[in-house]
């Protein structure tokens, strides 16, 4: 078994792509012709976003959406960069929300948080050394 996607579900698939490739300089692997899919090049691990049409159609329940005028939901994801402070800051100047700024960890690596245009938290940090 391994983790093949995180997908979030998002109101605007092209948004939240477009501010992803602007935020964190990530690049478009596909994009669905309707609109309601798309992923991103991250690695072995997919990052995709679905429109929230897509989840109802897929789920025979409710769920949460996640909203920036809300907490954070209790989960985040986490991008490696070598340079935690520059894409922080390129984050904010994309739209981000600001949570936590650059800071050095204990064990060596260098954290910061910020929220997405659609409430997600995303961590960027440095990697670890194991």
């Amino acid at each position: 078994m391994k983790l093949g996607y995180t997908i979030l579900y998002v109101s605007d698939v092209e948004r939240t792509v477009s501010f992803y490739e602007e935020a964190f300089g990530l690049s478009r692997r596909f994009v669905h012709e309707s609109g309601s899919y798309a992923e991103l090049v991250t690695g072995e691990t997919t990052l995709a976003f679905a429109a929230h049409d897509l989840a109802e159609a897929n789920f025979q329940t409710s769920y949460r959406r996640t909203d920036p005028g809300e907490p954070p939901p209790a989960f985040e994801i986490a991008l490696v960069t070598e340079d935690v402070a520059a894409v922080f800051e390129r984050s904010i100047e994309a739209g981000a929300e600001p949570l936590a700024e650059p800071e050095q960890k204990p064990w060596g690596q260098t954290v910061a948080y910020v929220r997405d245009v659609d409430g997600v938290v995303v961590e960027l940090c440095t990697a670890v050394d194991r």
